[in-house]
C-alpha cells in the first residue's frame, strides 16, 4: 500500500480557488484602489480649475491645458507611429529563413519567446515612447503659442534683414521641430536595426552578406531622412549665429554674429548644408543601388567636411585675420551688437551726460540753500527700521511686517510702508482649527514719513494703531493675502475668525468673494486629498459659505494667471480707492533677440538686501534673456484676492503676442485709474538689468568699447559686509537742470578696478510724470570720491569712532542705513542716517546723520573739499558740512522795486495771514478727498509757520535794539533753530507742535 505518511512521499494537498464572495472582495477591493489612485490624480486637476475660475481666469487654465493636451496628442502620436512603423516594417521585411549560424540559433530562442506576444511587445513599446515624447512637447507650450501668435517687432536684424520675430518666436519652434525630427528617426532607426537582427536582416558573425537588400534599403532611408535633418540644422544654425552667445575677451558675454562667423561660419555652414543634400540624396539612392558604398563615402566626406570648414577653417581666419587687427575687424559688428543691446533693454536713449564733480557754487551760504531743495532726504531707512514698526505697531505677537519696508508716495511725501501681516507662528496656541480657520488675515497699513523722526530716533508714523488712523481715508484693512500669508485658510462658514484685540476681543466673518466653494462634499474631498488634509472632509467646522484661500502671495497669484511674465522681486502694497492693493511690477522677455547681449535675471538683480531673500527674489520664466520690457502692471487686492492685469508698454511685440494668445486677460492701459496710477513707480528689477547694461553700454563708439578704458561696474554695498552690490534707492529729488524735485530711481557706478565715484543714474519713477522711464546718467569726468570711500572716511572721524565706543561701553550696536548720493551744484552730496541699537532693545534708532559734499574743484584747506561730518541731526549736518553756522539760510525772494519791503509787524502779519489761508486751504482739500492739494496746503502751511517763527523772532531782536543798531541789555536772542517747531509734512496744524528732528 502506498504510504500515507506526512513526509514527502505523503499526499499532496490541492489548493483549491478562492471562494465567490473571496474573489469578489478582492475584485472590489482591486477596483476601489484604482478608483482612489485615479481620484488623487483628478483631485489636483480639479482645484486647479476650480482656483482659476475662482479668480476668474479659467481661460488661463483652459488655454494651457488644451495647448499642452494637443501637444502631447500629436506629437505622442507622431513618435509611436514613426517608431512602431518602422520596427512593423523591419518585421515585414524579414528574411523567409534564417541562416544556419551559431549566432542564428541563439536568436531563435528570443524570436520563439516574443512570437506569442508581438503586438503587444510593439504596442508597449511604441505607447511607452509615444508618452515620454507626448510629456516632452508638452513642454513647449510655450513655444508653440509664440509661434502661432508672434506679431512682428518691426525691426530688421542687420545681417539676414529678418524680422526680429523671426528669431524670437518662429526659430524656437523650428528648432523644437527639428529636434523631434532627430529623436524620432535615431529611436526609429535604432529600433529598425534591433528588429532586422532579431529577425536575420543584419548579422554579425554569420557567413554571407551583413544584411538583406530590404534591410539595407531600409535602414539607408532612415539614415537619409537624418542626414536631410542635418541639412536642415545646418541651413538654421546660419541664422542661430544671429542669436549665438559666446565669449568675447574685450566685452565678456557677447551675443550675434563676429567677424570669424560672418566671413567663416556663415559660408561653412552654407557649404555643408549642400554637402548633406547630395550625401542625402546617395542614401535614398541606396533603395535602387542596393549598396552602401557611395552614400558611406559621401557620409564620411560630410564629416571630413565639418570637422575641415566648420571647425579648422574659422579657427585659421580667427588665428591669422582676426588676432593680428582685432580691434578694426570686429568694429561693425560691436557697433550692431552695442545698438541691438541697448534697443533690446530700452536704454537706447540714454546718452552719458558729462558731469565734471566741480562745484558751479562757490558761497556756502548759497550751497547750504540749494541743498535743501536738491532733495526729500529719506532719513528712515525701510530696510533697517522693520524691528522699529515691529516693536512700535505690531500690537500682537500673531502680526509681522516684513524684513524690508516699501518706499511710496503719500500727498506728495516719500512715505514708508508696511503691513501688519499674520504671523502664523506667533498664534498663542497652535492647532489646526487656530492656524486654518481663527487666524486669518492681518489687519492694516502702517506709514512713516520718510524725512523726518521724531525727537527719540523713532519714525514719525502717519498711520498707526489698531485699527489704525491717521492721514489715510478710512479703508478695508483685512489682509488676507500678502507676502507673508503662505498658508491656506477656510473662512466664511460656521466659525468665526478674530478680527482683532483692542479693548476686548473682536471677530468677524469673510464677506468676499475669493476663494473656493466648500459647501459640497465632493469639493472638500478633492481638497483632503489634494492638501492632504483629511480633516477637511469631515470637519463640523466646515459648513454653507466656507470658502478656502490659497495662493495667497501676490506674486504667487500674478504668476499663476499670467505663467508667461518674469515677476519683480518686489511687491509692494498701497491704500487705493479705501482698499489696499499689492502692486506688481511683471516683464516680457526674450532671449531670441538677435545681436542682443544676455543677462542672467538671478545674478543680475541680486543685491545686498535681496541676497538671501526669496521673497524679493525675481521669479523668472526665463533666466537667461536678452530683451526686457515692464510691460504689464498687475494688483492683487489684499482683502478679496481680486488680480488684475493692466497693459503698459503698448508698443511691446512680445506683450502683443501674449495678448492674442490669451485674449481678455490683460486690461488696456486706458484702465488704470488716476488713483492707482499715482501709486505705480519704476520697478527695482527692471532698473537692476538696466544699470547692469549701461556698466559697458553707456559706451556707444567701437574703439573705446573694445578697450574697455571707460567701462564701469556696479559698487558693492558699503554699508554691509557681503560684498554684494548695492541696491537702488527710490528718492525724490532734483537731477542737474531740473526746476523740481521727481519721484526717482538712482545708483551710482565706479570705474572698473576703482573705488572713485565713475557715474550716476537716475530715472524718473513717478508714472504720473511726462517724462517717466526717462534714464539720465552722469559721467563723471573728475576724480570725485565713490561710496566706499566716503563710507571709509567717515568711519575713520574720531566722532564717529568715541560714538562707536560709547555704544560698545553702553552695549549697543552701530547700524548704517541707506548712503544716498545728490548731485549738488556740481559736486555731489552723501547723506547716510546711522542707527544705534541697544543689545537688549528690540529696534533700532535713528541717533546720528553723516552727510559729506564732495567737490573735485575746491582747493586744499577749503571746508567744502572732501568733507565729511557726523551730528545729531540732517540740519545741523548740512550746516557743518558747508561750514554755515545757526540757521539753515533761505534764498528770499527777487524784491519788487515798486512795493516797500516787508518788515518787522508788517511781515509778521503777513506770515500769520499766510498761514490761516493755507490751513483753511488744507480744510477745504480735507472734504473734498483731493489729498494732491491737501498736501500742497499742507506745504504752504509749513512753510508760513516757519516765516512766523522766523519774523517773530526778528520782531523780537529789532524790538530790544538801541538807537545805534546794539542790542539793548537784556534782549532776548532769537532762539537758535527757530524752525524747531516747524510741523512734520502732512501733520497738519495739529502736529505743528510735535518734536520732529530736522531731518
Amino acid at each position: 500500500m502506498p504510504d500515507r505518511g506526512g513526509g514527502p512521499t505523503g499526499p499532496r494537498i490541492r489548493v483549491g480557488r478562492p471562494s465567490r464572495r473571496a474573489r469578489t472582495l478582492l475584485m472590489t477591493l482591486g477596483v476601489l484602489a484604482v478608483l482612489a489612485m485615479l481620484f488623487v490624480m483628478f483631485a489636483g486637476f480639479w482645484t486647479d480649475w476650480l482656483w482659476y475660475r475662482s479668480v476668474h481666469y479659467s481661460s488661463v487654465f483652459t488655454t494651457t491645458l488644451w495647448t499642452k493636451i494637443g501637444l502631447f496628442a500629436v506629437f505622442g502620436l507622431l513618435m509611436a507611429v514613426a517608431v512602431g512603423l518602422n520596427i512593423w516594417l523591419a518585421h515585414r521585411l524579414r528574411p523567409p529563413l534564417s541562416a544556419m549560424s551559431l549566432e542564428q540559433q541563439s536568436l531563435d530562442r528570443y524570436r520563439m519567446g516574443v512570437a506569442p506576444y508581438k503586438k503587444w511587445v510593439l504596442l508597449a513599446i511604441t505607447a511607452l515612447i509615444g508618452l515620454i515624447a507626448g510629456a516632452s512637447a508638452s513642454g513647449q507650450w510655450r513655444t508653440w503659442l509664440m509661434w502661432v501668435n508672434g506679431v512682428p517687432f518691426g525691426q530688421k536684424d542687420p545681417q539676414f534683414g529678418l524680422d526680429v520675430s523671426f528669431f524670437a518666436f518662429d526659430l524656437p519652434w523650428y528648432r523644437f521641430l527639428l529636434g523631434f525630427g532627430f529623436a524620432a528617426t535615431v529611436l526609429s532607426l535604432i529600433a529598425a536595426a534591433l528588429t532586422h537582427y532579431l529577425y536575420g536582416g543584419l548579422r554579425i558573425t554569420s557567413p554571407g552578406a551583413r544584411a538583406t537588400a530590404a534591410a539595407t534599403g531600409h535602414l539607408s532611408v532612415l539614415l537619409g531622412v537624418f542626414v536631410s535633418l542635418k541639412a536642415v540644422a545646418y541651413w538654421l544654425d546660419r541664422y542661430g549665429l544671429a542669436v549665438k552667445s559666446s565669449d568675447f575677451k574685450a566685452t565678456g558675454n557677447w551675443t550675434g554674429l563676429r567677424y570669424v562667423d560672418a566671413n567663416a561660419y556663415l559660408p561653412a555652414k552654407t557649404i555643408l548644408f549642400c554637402i548633406a543634400v547630395i550625401c542625402a540624396v546617395l542614401f535614398f539612392a541606396t533603395l535602387w543601388r542596393r549598396t552602401w558604398q557611395l552614400p558611406v563615402i559621401g557620409f564620411g566626406l560630410m564629416v571630413l567636411s565639418a570637422i575641415l570648414i566648420g571647425g579648422l577653417y574659422p579657427a585659421i581666419v580667427q588665428k591669422f585675420q582676426v588676432q593680428p587687427n582685432e580691434q578694426a575687424k570686429e568694429a561693425p559688428y560691436i557697433e550692431k551688437n552695442i545698438d541691438a543691446t541697448r534697443k533690446a533693454y530700452d536704454i537706447d536713449q540714454t546718452k552719458p551726460e558729462n558731469y565734471s564733480g566741480k562745484s558751479t557754487v562757490k558761497a556756502k551760504d548759497r550751497l547750504r540753500a540749494d541743498a535743501d531743495s536738491a532733495a526729500s532726504y529719506r532719513l528712515v531707512d525701510p530696510n533697517i527700521v522693520s524691528p522699529t514698526f515691529q516693536q512700535l505697531e505690531q500690537r500682537r505677537k500673531y502680526y509681522q511686517f516684513p524684513t524690508t519696508l516699501d518706499v511710496d508716495r503719500y500727498q506728495g511725501k516719500d512715505t514708508v510702508i508696511g503691513l501688519r501681516e499674520l504671523n502664523i507662528k506667533g498664534i498663542p496656541k497652535r492647532n489646526w482649527i487656530n492656524d486654518h480657520f481663527t487666524y486669518t488675515h492681518g489687519y492694516g497699513a502702517i506709514m512713516a514719513t520718510g524725512t523726518a523722526t521724531d525727537a527719540n530716533g523713532s519714525p514719525v508714523f502717519t498711520e498707526s494703531g489698531l485699527p489704525t488712523s491717521g492721514q489715510t481715508p478710512k479703508y478695508e484693512q483685512r489682509i488676507y493675502y500678502g507676502e507673508k500669508t503662505e498658508q491656506y485658510s477656510i473662512v466664511g462658514g460656521p466659525q468665526k475668525e478674530l478680527d482683532y484685540e483692542e479693548n476686548g476681543e473682536k471677530t468677524t466673518s469673510y464677506q468676499g468673494r475669493s476663494g473656493v466653494n466648500l459647501g459640497n462634499a465632493f469639493n472638500r474631498a478633492a481638497y483632503a486629498v489634494a492638501f492632504s488634509e483629511p480633516q477637511i472632509l469631515y470637519s463640523g467646522a466646515i459648513g454653507d459659505g466656507s470658502r478656502i484661500l490659497y495662493n495667497r502671495t501676490p506674486k504667487q497669484r500674478v504668476e499663476a494667471v499670467a505663467p508667461w511674465l518674469t515677476i519683480d522681486g518686489d511687491a509692494y502694497p498701497a491704500v487705493i480707492g479705501g482698499r489696499i492693493q499689492w502692486i506688481v511690477d511683471a516683464y516680457t522677455t526674450t532671449n531670441g533677440y538677435p545681436y542682443a547681449s544676455r543677462t542672467t535675471l538671478g545674478d543680475t538683480t541680486t543685491d545686498s538686501l535681496t541676497a538671501g531673500n526669496q521673497t524679493r527674489a525675481v521669479v523668472a520664466q526665463q533666466n537667461q534673456v536678452n530683451y526686457i520690457r515692464n510691460s504689464v502692471k498687475a494688483t492683487v487686492d489684499a482683502y478679496d484676492g481680486t488680480v488684475k492685469l493692466y497693459e503698459w508698454d503698448t508698443k511691446d511685440p512680445v506683450l502683443k503676442t501674449w495678448m492674442k494668445a490669451f485674449p481678455g486677460t490683460v486690461e488696456p492701459k486706458s484702465a488704470i485709474k488716476a488713483d492707482l496710477r499715482e501709486h505705480l513707480r519704476y520697478p527695482q528689477d527692471m532698473f537692476k538689468v538696466q544699470r547692469e547694461l549701461l556698466t559697458r553700454y553707456h559706451v556707444q563708439d567701437a574703439a573705446q568699447f573694445y578697450s574697455g578704458s571707460d567701462a564701469w561696474q556696479v559698487p558693492d554695498d558699503p554699508t554691509n559686509k557681503d560684498g554684494n552690490a548695492v541696491p537702488p534707492y527710490y528718492l525724490s529729488m532734483k537731477m542737474p537742470g531740473d526746476t523740481k524735485q521727481e519721484f526717482a530711481l538712482t545708483t551710482t557706478f565706479t570705474p572698473n578696478g576703482r573705488p572713485n565715484l565713475g557715474g550716476f543714474m537716475a530715472v524718473d519713477a513717478d508714472a504720473d510724470s511726462e517724462d517717466y522711464g526717462r534714464i539720465r546718467l552722469l559721467r563723471v569726468t573728475q576724480d570725485v570720491p565713490g561710496p566706499a570711500q566716503v563710507q571709509n572716511k567717515l568711519n575713520s572721524l574720531p566722532s564717529v569712532a568715541q560714538f562707536v565706543r560709547d555704544l560698545k561701553g553702553a552695549d549697543s550696536d552701530i547700524q548704517y542705513g541707506n548712503l544716498l548720493t545728490v548731485p549738488l551744484d556740481g559736486g555731489f552730496l552723501y547723506v547716510e542716517p546711522i542707527y544705534a541699537q541697544g543689545r537688549n532693545a528690540l529696534y533700532p534708532l535713528m541717533r546720528k546723520v553723516a552727510v559729506s559734499y564732495v567737490d573735485a574743484d575746491q582747493p586744499e584747506g577749503d571746508t567744502t573739499k572732501d568733507t565729511t561730518v557726523f551730528e545729531d541731526n540732517l540740519a545741523k549736518a548740512l550746516n557743518a558740512v558747508f561750514g554755515v553756522d545757526g540757521e539753515t539760510p533761505t534764498t528770499p525772494p527777487p524784491s519788487d522795486p515798486t512795493k516797500p519791503p516787508v518788515t518787522g509787524e508788517a511781515a509778521l502779519a503777513q506770515a500769520i495771514a499766510d498761514a490761516q489761508k493755507a490751513f483753511s486751504d488744507s480744510e477745504a482739500a480735507l472734504k473734498k478727498g483731493d489729498w494732491t492739494a491737501y498736501g500742497k496746503a499742507q506745504d504752504e502751511l509749513a512753510a508760513a509757520l516757519q516765516r512766523v517763527a522766523d519774523a517773530d523772532a526778528q520782531r523780537k531782536a529789532d524790538a530790544g535794539k538801541n538807537a545805534d543798531g546794539k542790542p539793548a541789555a537784556g534782549a532776548a536772542k532769537p532762539a537758535a533753530g527757530a524752525g524747531a517747531a516747524k510741523p512734520a509734512a502732512g501733520a497738519g496744524a495739529a502736529g505743528a507742535a510735535k518734536p520732529v528732528s530736522d531731518g
